[in-house]
């Protein structure tokens, strides 16, 4: 049949379009198309696209988007030339024995008809929507695969059209309790702390902010939870993006932490042992607790926000400042011989343990005290004893000083008052020799030196070990495992 110059005008056209158009005679020969429809379908002549609604079938597999085979009458072209009139049918097409990637087709029908009235073509527009459908499958993908918590709310009638597998482990619900259902019925909203703002938000298509809010539960229970939406159009549809975090977790571990810091505040108040809290940073105190406040006699107000140096609570000044390097260095002492000035002026023998631990966010040290004052008084009457019985050692056995010596062993700071290791060999020599209760001059004949240098060796010694007496050397030394019965030299090898 030859082309009418109406039929040659509408060529003109349509050439141009953008829009594929494939024209179908009524014979069900397809007639022509415009360049658009043929790049859509990799063809380059009206043949490369099967000529006949059959042929095309021949040449494209189609499916339906959900991988499902479209059957050969439900063909786009085959609807039209069985004279139906169909809007948007989105399809995945592939030519049939290339494993390209598929593309994503839309195609309505248009009957035209001629001046008569009757039905001269058939009429295909096609829709490349490839980019389009490409997109929301990664997003589909990104949003199943997100771990957190997430569901669509269509704007129009506010109803979800998709929810992730973490909204359902989060909620117990199963995906057909989801879908299909509104907002108003599942209100992802319950109890928010700003619900007008984010419900006007959701009307204007404009972001939601973070707020906590009761999610409801299958179960009938609520789950508390932080949800936030982000305004998104999915097939040209306005829609709202929820996301979640779950609050309970959060909520669990506070109140274990407050349970923890309210039994770590009682314990601290009524412990025997007096015990502050000094902050890091500054080392002022920010509690005390009541044996604290007994043996120091102090009350709260004049102790907390105050420095320990300030306060003067240390008799030496030097040590105290020492302590609080020495915490910051390790964060962690023990066994540190301080001396308390209580608030009368007495003086208390402590041994200091402090440690750095973290209260309410913030790195603090807890320092508890063990009055030692009676052991230091027992010590210091050991001591003289020992002097005493050591001023004449003539009628005492070596075995008794030993003993007397061994009688008494404190505590001792972990601030170094010297070691073995420290000493030179002429030191130990001297030490050795103090154990066994040789007196100056007789170790001046020992050793072979002068009076004056064994002097000069003794205090060296003293210095080293943090002693001032001879007995207190003789405890430093039997703490250590010496005795100095071991300590006996050939005369002649001991040199100056």
């Amino acid at each position: 049949m030859k082309p009418s110059g109406n039929y040659r005008q509408l060529q003109r056209i349509i050439a141009g379009l953008t829009e594929g158009i494939i024209l179908i005679h009524r014979n069900k020969k397809i007639e022509w198309a415009n360049k658009a429809a043929l790049a859509m379908h990799g063809a380059r002549r009206i043949k490369d696209l099967g000529s006949t609604p059959s042929g095309y079938r021949q040449h494209y597999k189609l499916e339906y988007r959900n991988n499902r085979p479209i059957e050969s009458e439900k063909y786009p072209l085959d609807r039209t030339v069985a004279g139906e009139s169909f809007g948007d049918l989105t399809v995945r097409m592939r030519r049939a024995g290339r494993p390209a990637r598929p593309c994503y087709l839309v195609f309505r029908s248009l009957p035209v008809s001629g001046d008569s009235g009757d039905l001269d073509y058939h009429v295909l527009i096609v829709r490349d929507e490839t980019e389009r459908f490409e997109a929301e499958e990664r997003f589909e993908s990104a949003f199943n695969a997100n771990p957190a918590p997430a569901i669509i709310c269509r704007s129009s009638d506010r109803r979800y059209i998709k929810v992730n597998p973490g909204f359902l482990e989060m909620t117990g619900f199963a995906r057909r309790d989801v879908i299909g259902v509104s907002l108003g019925k599942l209100d992802v909203l319950n109890e928010a702390d700003k619900r007008e703002l984010a419900l006007d938000r959701f009307n204007k298509h404009q972001t939601i902010p973070q707020m906590e809010a009761s999610l409801p539960l299958p179960d009938g229970n609520f789950k508390a939870v932080i949800v936030a939406g982000e305004p998104l159009e999915i097939a040209d549809e306005k829609c709202m993006l929820f996301t979640f975090a779950d609050l309970d977790p959060r909520k669990k571990a506070e109140a274990a932490l407050r349970h923890s810091e309210e039994r770590f505040a009682t314990s601290f108040r009524l412990s025997p042992v007096p015990a502050m809290i000094w902050k890091l940073a500054e080392f002022t105190l920010t509690d005390v607790n009541e044996a604290f406040k007994r043996m120091s006699g102090y009350t709260e107000e004049e102790l907390l926000g105050r420095r320990g140096t300030e306060l003067q609570l240390w008799s030496d000044r030097s040590a105290g400042q020492r302590l609080e390097s020495a915490i910051k260095a390790s964060r962690s002492v023990r066994n540190v011989d301080l001396q308390l000035r209580a608030k009368d002026g007495s003086l208390i023998d402590c041994l200091a343990f402090a440690d750095a631990v973290i209260i309410n966010e913030g790195e603090s040290v807890l320092c508890v005290l063990q009055d030692v004052t009676a052991q230091k008084r027992s010590e210091a009457e050991l001591i003289t004893a020992i002097e005493t019985v050591m001023a004449d050692t003539s009628w005492f056995s070596r075995a008794i000083v030993e003993k007397l010596a061994g009688l008494r062993r404190t505590p001792r700071s972990e601030v170094p008052s010297g070691a073995i290791e420290d000493l030179t060999t002429r030191e130990r020599q001297v030490l050795a020799l103090i154990c066994q209760g040789e007196s100056d001059k007789e170790m001046s004949a020992t050793l072979k030196l002068s009076p004056n240098t064994i002097r000069n060796h003794i205090s060296s010694l003293y210095h080293k070990i943090g002693v001032k007496r001879r007995a207190a050397a003789v405890i430093w030394a039997r703490e250590r495992g010496i005795t100095g019965r071991d300590a006996i030299w050939p005369r002649r090898k001991i040199g100056r």
